[in-house]
């Protein structure tokens, strides 16, 4: 009998000091889950192994940012591979759908699933925008082409993923989607977004939004300046300097990993370039 097509996708879950949040979200996963932990002080490698020991656990000694997930990745051996963070997590059957639909559509590389967030369920707004449709439909892909997506609402390919390099350490953490989409777009790789692959998000309370406000445009500047014409990285920075605190402290914070980002800048292909400049503001 063929393995269910849960079995042909692992769970990279990658978290930090987030306990409490993997006691609610572990149990609720139907496939592997391979767990990287980026250094946490609260004794979650330890709380996981005693209370989830189908849990492989990877401690990585470190706070590695968005690139943990890379270690997960390397160490799965399924075809596909769904993000998941430490709060959030996949509906029933929607690992099952997600699997059926990557292997209907061999050029699909993200797989970017409507994600609900909290007790109401409501839409993730990034999930409104790439529903919109706004890069138009191609034929041999599932639903609306997208340039971005939600790392917690994804399914990827394996290898597809690993060879675009995985997500990077310029950008580090939030945001750090877009860079690696359009690198798989420009390697021929379609990135679409499927409505009835659900996913499940309740945000953790010890978030930090003024901090998570200054690193999206930090980031946003920094991919930017990795991909983009030199037009764009401008534009971005001075709506930075109008943007308040925050948007200067996210442009004083991208110009200290500017050498870096200078270092791996890499033009897009006019295409995959022309359809980005679709979603500028």
């Amino acid at each position: 009998m063929p393995a269910p097509p849960s079995a042909r996708v692992t769970v990279v879950v990658a978290t930090r000091d987030r306990r409490a949040d993997l006691a609610r979200s572990l149990p609720r996963h139907e496939a592997h889950v391979i767990l990287v932990d980026n250094g946490s002080t609260d004794g979650s490698p330890r709380f996981v192994r005693e209370r989830f020991p189908r849990v492989e656990v990877v401690e990585a000694g470190r706070n590695l940012g968005a690139p943990a997930r890379n270690v997960g990745v390397l160490r799965a051996r399924t075809p596909y591979v769904a993000f998941a963070d430490d709060d959030s997590w996949w509906a029933p059957g929607a690992l099952d759908r997600a699997a059926e639909i990557m292997d209907a559509h061999p050029r699909l590389a993200v797989l970017a699933g409507r994600v609900l967030v909290g007790e109401n369920g409501r839409l993730d707004p990034i999930c409104g925008e790439m529903a919109a449709g706004r890069l138009g439909l191609e034929p041999d892909l599932p639903g609306p082409s997208v340039l971005g997506f939600l790392a917690r609402g994804a399914v990827v390919r394996r290898d597809a993923y690993l060879a675009a390099g995985g997500f990077d350490d310029v950008v580090f953490f939030v945001g750090e989607e877009e860079r690696l989409a359009v690198d798989l777009a420009a390697a021929g790789w379609g990135l679409a977004y499927v409505e009835d692959v659900v996913a499940h998000h309740h945000p953790s309370p010890s978030g930090d939004p003024r901090g998570r406000q200054a690193l999206a445009v930090r980031n946003a500047l920094l991919t930017a300046v990795l991909r983009r014409p030199w037009r764009v990285v401008a534009i971005g920075a001075l709506a930075a300097l109008r943007a308040g605190p925050a948007g200067r402290r996210g442009l004083r914070d991208a110009a200290r990993r500017l050498p870096s980002a200078l270092l791996l800048r890499r033009r897009l292909p006019p295409p995959v370039e022309a359809a980005r400049s679709l979603l500028d503001p």
